[in-house]
């Protein structure tokens, strides 16, 4: 007779069998369906990068301004009385001219701000000028807009301390200012952010556009004294790599760099932008302030820390902080470098070409509404300094048809460019020169004559041609802003920047070039559109041996052979870019296409790589320490690094003993709770149809740490839109998404790895 007990007992086991089995297809259901992490879409007039000129321009020295709105000018008048008129505090006693004078460039003259009860307040204050540019304001970025920072200090009990209310009372109580009100607003209301509204409108108008560098720009090549142009060849070298961080025209990216700049108390350290968002190496970070107008500015740094441009320059010659004492990771791009007596005077003299104070903007009211005491103009011994002689404004040459000017071995290649007009090529002989040639003038074809002595037309370096040596002293062989420019037929050797550095322009051509030793970078299109690489032969350099970034399509690297390098070919920030027909051997990476933070371009998407060959990229990597390639793993063939929609296809990639390919996000270099300004997801990568041999067999560096395998294709699980279709390749992990899958496939597979790399790091 069967027991009640022993009929229970199979409704018991699938009881018990039942439940674990629905959670787990529930599991697996919510791993399929639930919405899965995507970067957000960034708008195309938000992305950055590229040439960025005007319609008219002909060089990348005539960057443009980004879009201001349109200024209210009822508004912005109302707003410069407020701006005057001690009204606004507490007691009475403090404008904001108290604090941003105008005969000081809209600054105060002194480190650190004064409180308005005598005290030194945190930090300097900053210039006022061009901050309608600004994308975020503060040392530290707190705040994006005008309107909200004015309500910092106006409200700050320690600054102008106003309470709202009783400073509404006291405006509408001022006939003139309630008829002011009623002009700008449609309301005619006195409140808070109306008065915010106006003093942001009035700040909004402080634009410095008509400095001597503009003229420059423009094409008046006598609008800098000579000491000028040459402070310029030094600020946009990549020796001091300034104009990195501080980009024409507003001279600043916007962003955020840690410099180490010695604390006013080293007891209480100023941790910057950190302390408002955990932004990609957000300690110590502050943000990047123009340098229009720097010279009626002083003193510098967040905290006033340097007296002089001298000491500023000093400062970043000294590799910034950590020269100091300063316990800080410096960022990658200030590194130290020497300079003469005269090149730092020159590149101060620069710096005053930077002025520009229309006289209109500068007025102080002989009176305001309140009928309080105004601010009285202050001597700025700058200004004299500023002073300087220009030649008379540049004419033209007469049109003529377009010529070949010949450089013979011995003469000056830049005394021949100097004579070119648009349309003209230099024609350089065989030989050795030492100089760094400088090219702002568009339409310029600088060639090398080139003859083969093999009689084998490879650029194998066994042939005659002409050679920039900088003799492990100057900065950079060529420097070039200028529009359709083509350099052809040169070798560049031991220089201590960069081979071949162009900066803003449009349709770039480098072709049959020799690189050797040439520092950081062999050929450095940045900020660039339309560019075209091909037949480059680079090898010894220190980051990426050819490296397109911040640029946008069409970009093509091809038929070129990298190696001994610490990257071959980079693609970084960039659009539309083609990398094919390449050799690539010997390097620490071969290929990279990455998409990085806290860059001018906050894109990368639409590169292919095809056809190249991939080998025994397993170099010890030399990068500078602080440099992001730094961390790349010895043995890497392909690393694709948060860039999106990045095809890599028919390569053969042989020999890599980290990985063959290598797909990853930002999460591999900062914590997982950063804020970027960019999509940190590695998003609808296809890697597909490639050769590979003998890859992952000795992993190096961070993926060793880790315990991971090597593999022909390795991947860190982010992003579930990208396809991996090379069906003979090993991997890790070993299941990898093809393209066909359906896309709640591909949402579970992701979420899974998802949450085991995240236990794993």
């Amino acid at each position: 007779m069967t027991t009640d007990k022993a009929k229970r007992k199979p409704s018991f086991l699938r009881y018990l069998i039942g439940v674990p089995l629905l959670f787990l297809c529930g599991l697996a259901t919510a791993f399929a369906f639930l919405p899965a992490d995507e970067d957000p879409v960034i708008p195309v007039a938000e992305q950055g990068g590229g040439a960025r000129q005007d319609d008219a321009a002909v060089s990348g020295l005539q960057a443009s301004a980004p879009d201001l709105p349109v200024v209210n000018a009822e508004q912005a008048a109302l707003g410069r009385l407020l701006f005057y008129d001690p009204v606004l505090s507490a007691n009475d006693d403090l404008a904001c001219a108290s604090c941003h004078h105008p005969d000081l460039g809209f600054s105060d003259g002194r480190a650190l701000a004064l409180g308005a009860h005598g005290e030194d307040l945190r930090r300097n204050t900053p210039s006022l000028w061009n901050a309608a540019y600004a994308t975020s304001l503060f040392w530290d970025g707190r705040v994006q807009t005008l309107e909200d920072q004015m309500l910092v200090p106006l409200t700050a009990e320690d600054e102008m301390g106003a309470v709202p209310d009783e400073m509404i009372a006291q405006l509408a109580a001022i006939p003139e200012y309630q008829r002011l009100f009623d002009a700008a607003f449609d309301d005619g209301a006195i409140t808070a952010d109306s008065v915010v509204r106006a003093i942001a409108a009035f700040e909004r108008t402080l634009v410095s556009h008509d400095t001597p560098f503009d003229r420059f720009a423009a094409g008046d090549f006598n609008a800098l004294t000579p000491a000028q142009r040459r402070g310029f060849d030094v600020f946009r070298s990549a020796q001091t790599r300034c104009f990195e961080c501080h980009a024409w025209p507003s001279f600043t990216h916007n962003t955020f760099h840690v410099l180490g700049v010695p604390d006013t108390d080293p007891s209480a350290p100023d941790l910057g932008q950190i302390e408002t968002v955990n932004a990609p190496d957000a300690e110590r970070a502050f943000r990047t302030p123009g340098l229009r107008n720097v010279a009626l500015s002083a003193p510098y740094m967040h905290n006033g820390a340097f007296e002089t441009l001298e000491e500023v320059v000093d400062f970043y010659a000294q590799g910034g902080g950590t020269a100091f004492g300063v316990d800080a990771a410096v960022d990658e791009k200030v590194r130290s470098f020497n300079l003469t007596d005269q090149q730092t005077s020159d590149l101060v003299q620069f710096l005053y070409a930077l002025t520009d104070e229309p006289t209109d903007l500068i007025a102080i009211p002989e009176s305001v509404p309140s009928g309080l005491p105004v601010i009285q103009p202050v001597e700025n011994p700058a200004r004299a300094l500023v002073e300087h002689s220009t030649a008379p404004p540049w004419a033209a040459a007469e049109q003529r048809a377009p010529q070949t000017i010949t450089v013979a071995a011995g003469e000056s290649i830049q005394a021949g460019v100097d004579r070119a007009l648009p349309g003209d090529t230099v024609l350089v002989a065989p030989g050795v020169y030492h100089e760094t040639v400088y090219i702002d003038m568009p339409q310029i074809t600088v060639r090398g004559a080139v003859t083969d002595v093999n009689g084998d037309g490879s650029t194998d370096g066994d042939d005659e041609r002409p050679w920039i040596d900088g003799r492990g002293t100057l900065s950079d062989g060529f420097n070039t802003t200028g529009d359709d420019f083509v350099l052809e037929g040169f070798g560049v050797r031991n220089t201590i920047g960069n081979g071949v550095l162009t900066t803003g322009a449009q349709r770039i051509v480098y072709r049959d070039l020799i690189i050797q030793d040439a520092g950081i970078y062999g050929v450095y299109p940045v900020e660039c559109t339309d560019v075209l690489v091909e037949r480059v032969v680079a090898s010894g350099i220190a980051d990426a041996a050819i490296y397109v970034g911040q640029s946008r399509g069409p970009i093509i690297v091809r038929d070129s052979e990298v190696y001994n390098n610490v990257t071959g070919i980079e693609i970084e920030n960039s659009t539309d870019a083609d990398v094919y027909d390449n050799f690539v051997h010997d390097n620490t990476g071969g290929i990279l296409v990455f998409l990085l933070p806290n860059n001018p371009s906050r894109v990368g998407y639409n590169t292919r790589v095809y056809s190249n060959i991939i080998e025994n990229n397993n170099h010890p990597n030399f990068g500078a320490p602080n440099a992001i390639v730094s961390r790349v793993p010895p043995g890497t063939g392909i690393m694709i690094m948060t860039a999106d929609y990045t095809e890599v296809f028919d390569n053969d990639i042989r020999g890599n003993s980290t990985a063959g390919v290598a797909l990853t996000s930002l999460y591999q270099v900062y914590p997982r709770d950063t804020v970027f300004d960019l999509g940190p997801i590695p998003e609808y990568n296809w890697i597909h149809d490639n050769r590979y041999q003998n890859n992952g067999y000795e992993p190096q560096g961070e993926v060793a740490a880790l315990g991971i395998p090597g593999a022909d294709i390795l991947w860190t699980g982010e992003g579930w839109s990208n396809s991996f279709d090379d069906p003979t390749a090993n991997a890790f992990p070993p299941l990898l998404p093809g393209r066909d899958w359906a896309d709640p496939a591909r949402r579970a597979l992701w979420r899974f790895y998802d949450v085991l790399i995240g236990a794993l790091l």
